[in-house]
């Protein structure tokens, strides 16, 4: 249905990007700040878990501020406020209160059930939580309450989870309450994830001696670990920073089983179930063993795959604080995403060919082909990701305006338009 409406709706106007790219490269200002403070002065005496905290907060400080203050995104119609309009109740404000403290304790319910979260790999997670966990209790109820007053249609998620735990059910939208069960079931899972792997890569940051002279094959690993630094920085941001005044709350999450399945199996601990048996390709022969180093090439291949890279980095920098799997956020259309719509797993999945060559044999022609159907079925993960995603936001008039604009203007219809003259 989406792709016959995109014959029938030409010449649509390219729908202004829910986050300002120039706010977003702001944020990375402050991030770059907060980076140098962090290598020259070692304030938190190598502690990656308040390393992590305060790179967050600087990156969420500088884009909050230029959107609210610049942006005004408070004033988008999405934001579901109007701050010349006032509705004040507390006892609606405190079913709310009881409805995010129910949100928070799902969650706990949720660590303490299963095993995978008792483990070490979660400790950085466990620690930044209780450091944080007390300030956040006292703070978000003022929050709550002074922005339920200014809400338009104040029947929110968290008023309907109020409304259950106080056991109010005739009053209850259910569909809106799965959908905000939903949502803080993706933070509570992505959340931990993306923080300990930040958290490991701000050790791997600090150690670093940047006047070390080190290889070109060096240099392009850590350029590479460092624009995934980056990008894992910015998403652990996205999915702590889900705020109605910065307008990067949730419009709407996932709702179907084959949208989680596929997001899901792409990271740990399925995809260690499920990649590591069934789509484990061959990684020990990479393109630098393939290609002869110092030759132009060698320089090339190298210097495209971290481009690649780069681009991946760069369509995270694009979500500014909404970037979050499985969830609409407000539709991005700047930075790569002027080129194509998912330019983040085009150019993720063109990397892993560039980086373990899996079409050249090391040993017998068999071997290649089996690694190339292994790496073509982990991409076809990514497509089904894709084709998921855009059903879900087509229920977002924004993205529909988008997905016409990109069938006429994106880089593959420039390409046909070049070989079809």
């Amino acid at each position: 249905m989406l792709f016959r409406s995109l014959k029938m709706n030409k010449n649509v106007l390219l729908p202004k990007s829910a986050t300002n790219i120039y706010v977003s490269i702001s944020g990375l200002f402050g991030l770059f700040i907060a980076l140098t403070i962090i290598k020259l002065l070692n304030p938190f005496n190598d502690n990656p878990v308040y390393s992590a905290l305060f790179l967050i907060m600087c990156f969420s400080i500088f884009v909050a501020l230029l959107d609210i203050f610049w942006q005004k995104v408070f004033a988008n119609r999405s934001s579901g406020l109007d701050f010349k309009y006032k509705n004040p109740s507390i006892s609606r404000s405190f079913t709310k209160i009881i409805g995010f403290l129910g949100s928070l304790s799902l969650l706990a319910l949720l660590y303490w059930v299963f095993p995978e979260y008792h483990g070490d790999f979660y400790a950085p997670f466990c620690e930044a939580v209780n450091f944080v966990l007390p300030a956040l209790v006292c703070i978000a109820p003022f929050y709550i309450y002074l922005i339920d007053r200014h809400m338009l249609e104040p029947a929110d998620g968290y008023w309907y989870l109020g409304l259950f735990l106080t056991f109010r059910f005739s009053q209850i939208d259910y569909k809106k309450l799965w959908q905000h069960i939903l949502g803080w079931i993706v933070k509570g899972f992505f959340l931990p994830l993306m923080f300990v792997y930040m958290s490991n890569d701000i050790k791997t940051f600090i150690a670093f001696d940047f006047q070390e002279k080190i290889s070109f094959q060096a240099l392009l690993n850590s350029l590479s670990d460092f624009l995934f630094f980056i990008d894992v920085t910015i998403a652990t941001a996205g999915y702590i920073v889900s705020l109605r005044i910065t307008d990067t709350h949730i419009r709407s999450t996932e709702p179907t089983v084959m949208g989680w399945v596929v997001a899901l199996i792409c990271y740990q601990p399925f995809y260690s179930l499920i990649g590591g048996q069934y789509l484990d390709y061959h990684r020990d022969y990479s393109w630098n063993d393939w290609l002869e180093n110092g030759s132009l090439i060698y320089y090339a291949w190298g210097s495209l795959e971290v481009f690649m890279v780069f681009v991946y980095a760069w369509a995270t920098v694009s979500f500014g604080l909404r970037f979050s799997n499985l969830t609409n956020r407000g539709i991005i259309t700047s930075g790569p995403y002027r080129w194509t719509k998912h330019p983040a797993y085009l150019a993720k999945n063109i990397s892993w060919w560039m980086l373990s060559v899996p079409f050249i044999a090391d040993g017998a022609y068999s071997e290649a082909i089996r690694n190339c159907i292994l790496l073509g079925l982990l991409n076809f993960c990514y497509y089904l990701r894709a084709r998921t995603e855009e059903k879900h936001l087509s229920a977002d008039q924004n993205y529909i305006n988008y997905s016409h604009w990109i069938a006429e203007n994106g880089i593959i219809a420039k390409i046909k338009r070049v070989f079809t003259k």
